[in-house]
């Protein structure tokens, strides 16, 4: 069950948050190879000087990813995802992604739970929740 956490210093209206947080899932399932329904993404808005990259001028709009994910994907699936992420975050909103910066964090399956059971390790083409 991924946590991925997107902390920006900008306010992005409901339209744009539907959409982002729908991308962001997609592309997560795609490259990481497992379904949608166990995936969990938070978007925190920040004032703008709360959040600050050391390369990123004071005033830029600033996007911290920090993602919680199973162990066993490869560094190739994480580095697309990392990519990928950083392009719809440009892409949607509108953040420069040299202004973007991403932790992978890597858990066991029994780190997360949800009301029914606990994850099992990752296997390709999985479906977490059967």
């Amino acid at each position: 069950m991924p946590h991925l956490q997107f902390e920006i210093n900008k306010k992005v209206n409901n339209n744009t948050k539907d959409e982002f947080v729908n991308k962001i899932r997609e592309t997560f399932s795609e490259v990481m190879e497992t379904g949608t329904e166990h995936i969990a993404i938070s978007i925190r808005e920040y004032d703008k000087y709360n959040l600050t990259i050391g390369r990123a001028n004071t005033n830029d709009d600033i996007c911290l990813m920090n993602l919680d994910i199973r162990e066993g994907r490869t560094i190739e699936q994480r580095r697309e995802l990392a990519l990928r992420y950083m392009a719809i975050v440009n892409e949607v909103l509108e953040i420069d992604n040299r202004n973007q910066y991403i932790t992978f964090t890597q858990h066991s399956g029994e780190d997360f739970h949800l009301v029914e059971k606990y994850l099992a390790g990752w296997s390709q083409g999985e479906d977490p929740l059967a």
